[in-house]
């Protein structure tokens, strides 16, 4: 065999060694969300069997009492349909924003020693962040219910 037929056979095997294990590294990775995946059948299976099996054994009870509305044991006053200020939404929507970040302080809390001055200088920066935000939110009034 000539050295040009040589190559050409070592490089054919080599390109075909390479596709076997590239293969076999993308199985792997297919194989490593098999649980995902078999988890997210059974969960939407159960809901969707739950859904089912309650419609097929539910009480068929119809009537002008039982469609009526009904909450806390209180009779029906009024329209459902009240406006609320936007200072209500835009309260819930800060709470929950600077709830979230206290979240974000645990990691750190958890790993003060080993993340250093570094991550000193992170949270820091962090808390600044939101402080400038908060200041922001106060300037503009949010947080005043007599505006």
């Amino acid at each position: 065999m000539c050295f040009f037929m040589r190559n050409k056979f070592a490089n054919y095997h080599f390109r075909s060694t390479v596709a076997r294990v590239t293969f076999a590294a993308r199985f792997m990775e297919t194989q490593d969300y098999l649980p995902i995946v078999l988890q997210s059948m059974v969960a939407v299976g159960f809901v969707g069997l739950v859904l089912v099996v309650t419609h097929f054994l539910g009480p068929r009870r119809k009537g002008a009492v039982k469609d009526e509305n009904f909450e806390c044991g209180i009779e029906i006053q009024g329209n459902a349909r009240v406006q609320f200020s936007v200072k209500y939404f835009l309260t819930a929507i800060l709470f929950v924003l600077f709830d979230v970040e206290v979240i974000f302080f645990y990691p750190y809390a958890v790993n003060f020693k080993e993340l250093g001055s570094e991550g000193f200088i992170a949270v820091v920066m962090f808390v600044t962040f939101f402080l400038i935000g908060f200041f922001y939110v106060l300037k503009k009034g949010a947080l005043e219910w007599e505006r």
